[in-house]
């Protein structure tokens, strides 16, 4: 039996994952991993390759999941898109490539899923 908020993140994945292929996104990753870093979703479209960060929970919610996307979480996942970029050096990803970072907020209520994305949500500092 699964634990109820896995449930949740992977439901809110799934549906993350749909939005974006209707998008015209592929799917190159979910769950990617690398030591302790993970990014939730991988994907490409054009010639961007979109780090994805899905935040779901379940109504009532008291903000929008988005903004629990903070500073530090931001860091990490360019650290993680980093690694990741590292990683894959020698499969054919397109030239001029340009990351971006995403974030796609899943509310569940009453078994709906309300979904919004925000495309290139952040640009990661490094400071």
């Amino acid at each position: 039996m699964m634990d109820p908020r896995r449930a949740t993140g992977k439901r809110g994945e799934d549906e993350a994952c749909g939005l974006l292929v209707s998008l015209g996104h592929s799917i190159l990753e979910r769950n990617w991993r690398h030591g302790h870093k993970e990014v939730d979703i991988i994907s490409l479209a054009g010639n961007e390759l979109h780090i994805v960060e899905v935040k779901s929970k379940t109504a009532p919610v008291v903000a929008d999941p988005v903004l629990s996307v903070g500073k530090a979480k931001q860091d990490y996942l360019a650290k993680a898109a980093a690694a990741y970029l590292h990683s894959k050096q020698r499969i054919q990803l397109p030239h001029n490539l340009e990351v971006v970072f995403d974030v796609v907020s899943v509310v569940f209520e009453n078994g709906q899923a309300h979904i919004e994305y925000y495309p290139q949500a952040f640009i990661p500092t490094y400071a």
